[in-house]
């Protein structure tokens, strides 16, 4: 992922900004017990998981999910792939795991919401739902250049929602935080849905770490920038996740992007080891042995 990519990351604050005042009055509604951490990258491919599979590797999903027990799909952003493919996907995979498929970009990009009701996304959901128990969330990502001026179509995506399908979103024009008013609307369409609001941690654009919960999902796009301050910002986040986990989070979803992707693996399991020893989980730490072969640059 090249989103908020920058020259120097050793220029950058990377601190974790404070939660939203709202985050955890919203989790204390329905406090829970942390029942889910998937973590995960955001492809399976050799192409870019350089060094990530043992050589001789004939199925690069059936490996890669017997290392991680989740996939932030973004294949899918780029095509709609028949329902078949999905089943396949399902039955490569173990029964634990879950794929977060990325809504198709026709309807965020191209069509920006508009005509998206009913014939592109059922069209959509039709072929996800071959997923069956192992789809973990669907998201929406917007283009960055899509504001709040257009919020009605944001409206009436939300209300239009399947409520049975799990869905989060993520806005990047500043626009949308920016605003107290606008983002105050925002925050309770997404409430009132039950949609969760992505977090993006990205180098070049910390204006949009709002850290605000809209539900008892916590869903995380970590961007690293093959820097060795990627470690204090993952352990940062530990102990961010550790206290929503003590205020009755549900459910984590993170997914660990390298501006150069074959890094990814590496950073993922040294997440996992904190969050295993921090949270008391035990996750499966991916490809240790293979691990000390790689570095972040």
């Amino acid at each position: 992922m090249k989103f908020g990519r920058v020259d120097d990351p050793g220029n950058i604050d990377f601190t974790l900004p404070p939660d939203h005042s709202e985050t955890l009055k919203m989790l204390h509604k329905n406090p829970s017990e942390l029942t889910n951490i998937s973590v995960g990258c955001a492809k399976w491919n050799k192409a870019d998981l350089k060094g990530f599979y043992p050589k001789g590797t004939k199925d690069e999903l059936e490996y890669y999910s017997s290392q991680f027990n989740a996939i932030e799909l973004n294949a899918t952003f780029y095509r709609i792939f028949p329902p078949e493919q999905f089943s396949k996907w399902y039955d490569k995979t173990p029964l634990n795991f879950k794929f977060f498929p990325k809504i198709n970009q026709e309807i965020s990009h191209w069509k920006r919401l508009n005509e998206t009701i009913t014939p592109i996304v059922d069209h959509y959901l039709n072929s996800v739902i071959n997923l069956k128990e192992k789809l973990g969330c669907v998201f929406l990502q917007m283009h960055n250049n899509f504001a709040p001026k257009d919020f009605e179509k944001v409206i009436d995506f939300a209300e239009s929602w399947p409520k049975e399908i799990p869905l989060a979103v993520e806005f990047r024009h500043t626009d949308w935080y920016n605003d107290k008013a606008i983002s105050e609307d925002l925050y309770q369409l997404l409430e009132e849905n039950n949609i969760s609001n992505i977090i993006v941690d990205s180098a070049g654009r910390r204006d949009i770490m709002h850290m605000r919960l809209t539900n008892s999902r916590a869903f995380v796009r970590y961007v690293g920038a093959n820097h060795q301050s990627d470690y204090a910002r993952l352990d940062d986040w530990v102990k961010r996740l550790k206290h929503w986990k003590e205020n009755g989070i549900k459910e984590i979803n993170f997914f660990v992007h390298q501006n150069i992707e074959e890094a990814s693996p590496l950073l993922s399991s040294y997440l996992i080891k904190q969050l295993n020893a921090e949270l008391g989980t035990h996750l499966k730490i991916p490809n240790e042995h293979l691990n000390t072969q790689q570095t972040l640059l």
